[in-house]
């Protein structure tokens, strides 16, 4: 069986430990801060700190911007593999929320005009961040498992659908902003304590389905949320991602572990080629279940059922 690579942007939020243990690689994207200078964007905090960039983007969020890995850099990457008979499974941030997927379209037909012979598989995640990531991980677990380069993109590419999230978006009003929320209304996120519940939809977008008030409704009513939603929790990796939600991420753990005893937890941290687009306040689990339904009408259903009991 031909040996293949699993490759993502820079979105998928998966830190050096857990690329490292499922063999995941990256590429960089870019971004600028305030003074104007370029960086690129890896998935480590090397010039500054979690705390300490979320403040300076809570301050100057309009002065941050992001530019996904262009044609030339995915080109880079996959002939790297290409060139040592490998195959690539290529994965990226939605293409509801960026033109990373086309940028490695574009790269993956020059390789394939370069390189007849080469055996890529592109697939547009419809999912972001850790949400992302996770699919990632689930594909480097069907690559060990002896699953081939197609095998593993049909699999994937099959259940993009199932893969949830379930948290909350302390300022829904940043997200709007950067077009990474649907159905938004900015006076949400600035209701003291307020906690907006977010879902994915069928195309990566995060859409809240409820609103609970303050973490004390929140916490039991993303659990019984899913339970609900949730198939086989002992089998599952869970993801919880945190942009400068530490210490609630870590207590959202403790309860997750707790109530469905997966097979593992990891909190990610939102690194900036997310966070810059999600802002600081993300706070949320990452989980394969159920299939989600058109329009989210069940998960609606669902979320407005469990907040209103008592």
């Amino acid at each position: 069986m031909k040996k293949f690579a699993i490759l993502a942007d820079v979105t998928c939020d998966l830190g050096k430990e857990l690329r490292a243990q499922y063999d995941v690689e990256f590429v960089n994207g870019h971004f600028t801060t305030p003074d104007g200078k370029e960086h690129a964007s890896y998935l480590e905090w090397t010039d500054t700190t979690p705390s300490q960039f979320y403040k300076e983007l809570r301050a100057k969020p309009n002065d941050y911007t992001t530019a996904p890995p262009n044609v030339a850099e995915w080109c880079a990457a996959m002939e790297e593999y290409v060139k040592q008979d490998m195959g690539v499974l290529a994965l990226t941030i939605s293409s509801a929320l960026s033109g990373t997927y086309d940028f490695l379209c574009q790269a993956a037909a020059q390789i394939k005009e370069k390189y007849p012979q080469a055996e890529i598989r592109t697939i547009d995640s419809r999912r972001f961040s850790s949400g992302h990531g996770l699919l990632c991980v689930y594909a480097s677990i069907l690559r060990e498992e002896g699953k081939t380069l197609d095998e593993t993109a049909d699999w994937v590419e099959s259940n993009l659908n199932r893969f949830h999230q379930a948290g909350w978006l302390d300022d829904l009003s940043f997200v709007a902003k950067k077009g990474r929320l649907t159905a938004a209304k900015a006076f949400f996120g600035s209701l003291m304590g307020l906690k907006p519940i977010g879902e994915f939809d069928q195309n990566g977008l995060t859409t809240v389905i409820g609103k609970a008030k303050g973490e004390k409704q929140a916490y039991p009513v993303l659990l019984k949320y899913i339970e609900n939603t949730i198939e086989n929790p002992e089998e599952q990796i869970i993801f919880i991602a945190t942009a400068d939600r530490l210490s609630q991420a870590e207590h959202y753990k403790e309860l997750l572990e707790e109530k469905f005893h997966p097979k593992a937890i990891y909190i990610n941290y939102v690194y900036p080629s997310s966070g810059i687009n999600v802002g600081p306040g993300l706070m949320a689990a990452y989980y394969m279940g159920k299939p989600i339904s058109e329009g989210l009408t069940e998960e609606r259903q669902l979320i407005t059922e469990l907040l209103a009991k008592k």
